[in-house]
């Protein structure tokens, strides 16, 4: 992993994510639970702790680690998720150890040769932190690794401190409920593909309803997000992972990530990522581009060097899961006597269900098929309720 120095890289996904052309305004007064030392420094006083953290860990401009170092905590392991501790690798690629070149604190990822910690390496520990901006969608896997964290805090009897930021995508709550066959690293629980939730909150359920082993003994701490409520419109002040770099295609992700499962490309290896749709055989729409091989957000991205056009959803109103595209998508590829799922097994698994995709290839609306998830949100919106910590 290319080690950056924190600041110049938190100054650079700024600059990245403060490009959206659906600029987001931050509702005054929030206070993610980092900026908040008074409700969890104490507790960390004495401690030997580690870290769950990446590029957005931000204590306003320094990063967690440093802050926590710099008020004299003992941090003496960090743990990296899928895009590395510095964010900078692409989605699914593999994340080695290291030592932190700024510390000389030892990084364990949690992405590459497991993706759950050996408990003897917990043990080590008193408590781990997690401190990662989440986007609120279920395949999105740093909530997956929150999950084993929280497992092994459990199985090693230490405690698990979960400093929470809010969900950009919190207003929404849509999608089918993940079914148990389907269970896979980007889809753990048994919740929507819009949760409406913090990580938080999840953590609070995933120990309420007994979602990893040992739930019952695990040590939990929530530190909540100040002023804060779930509907409040949120502009991430640094991109969370590469390939979303704005507030546009952190909104568009829960719907054009079905596309990862097509031969149809998002934008990868362009400036606008997730903010577009297009194939090369298939004219989808106007909008032309030629996806380009990018180190550290999209190398070698699907249909690289081909001449696409499709759709530019740049100015798109955020809406949710929006399954029309795919729908129109699938139309003209059985036109044309083309499988548009060509991953179906991991069309499955995004979805968390095989009812989804079958339901496009059927032909049935997007009324239809939003109405056939319905009555699992309905039990998942009551389900939910103990854990939730804002209005």
């Amino acid at each position: 992993m290319r080690i950056l120095l924190f600041i110049a890289f938190g100054i650079l996904l700024s600059a990245c994510a403060s490009q959206s052309n659906k600029a987001v305004t931050v509702s005054a007064g929030i206070k993610v639970a980092a900026e908040r030392p008074d409700a969890y420094l104490a507790q960390l006083k004495g401690q030997r702790v580690g870290l769950l953290v990446n590029q957005t860990s931000m204590v306003g401009q320094a990063h967690l680690v440093d802050y926590l170092i710099k008020n004299n905590i003992n941090v003496a392991r960090i743990f990296a998720p899928e895009h590395g501790f510095r964010g900078d690798h692409d989605a699914g690629a593999h994340v080695n150890s290291e030592i932190d070149a700024k510390t000389g604190i030892p990084i364990t990822s949690i992405y590459g040769k497991f993706k759950k910690p050996p408990i003897e390496m917990l043990k080590q520990l008193d408590v781990v932190v997690f401190d990662i901006q989440d986007v609120g969608v279920r395949f999105y896997t740093y909530i997956s690794s929150m999950h084993y964290m929280m497992e092994a805090a459990a199985e090693a009897g230490i405690r698990f401190m979960v400093l929470d930021r809010p969900n950009p995508n919190g207003r929404f709550t849509d999608g089918p409920i993940l079914e148990p066959e389907f269970r896979s690293f980007v889809g753990m629980h048994p919740i929507p593909v819009l949760h409406g939730m913090t990580v938080a909150e999840l953590a609070l359920m995933i120990k309420g309803e007994k979602w990893i082993n040992q739930a019952q003994s695990l040590d939990l701490v929530t530190i909540p997000v100040a002023n804060y409520t779930r509907d409040m419109p949120y502009s991430l002040p640094v991109a969370p992972s590469p390939n979303l770099p704005n507030d546009q295609a952190i909104g568009l992700y829960p719907s054009l990530c079905f596309f990862e499962a097509t031969p149809i490309s998002v934008g990868r290896g362009t400036d606008f990522p997730f903010q577009v749709f297009a194939f090369n055989e298939i004219a989808l729409g106007a909008f032309e581009f030629s996806p380009e091989s990018r180190p550290g957000s999209a190398l070698h991205p699907k249909l690289e060097g081909k001449i696409l056009h499709g759709v530019d959803l740049r100015e798109s109103p955020q809406r949710g899961l929006d399954v029309n595209w795919l729908i129109t998508a699938q139309a003209q590829f059985a036109k044309r006597g083309m499988r548009l799922f060509d991953r179906a097994n991991f069309m499955d698994k995004l979805a968390g269900t095989d009812r989804m995709r079958k339901a496009i290839e059927a032909g049935q609306s997007a009324e239809q098929i939003k109405q056939s998830w319905q009555a699992g949100l309905d039990e998942f919106k009551v389900q939910r309720q103990p854990y939730l910590l804002y209005k």
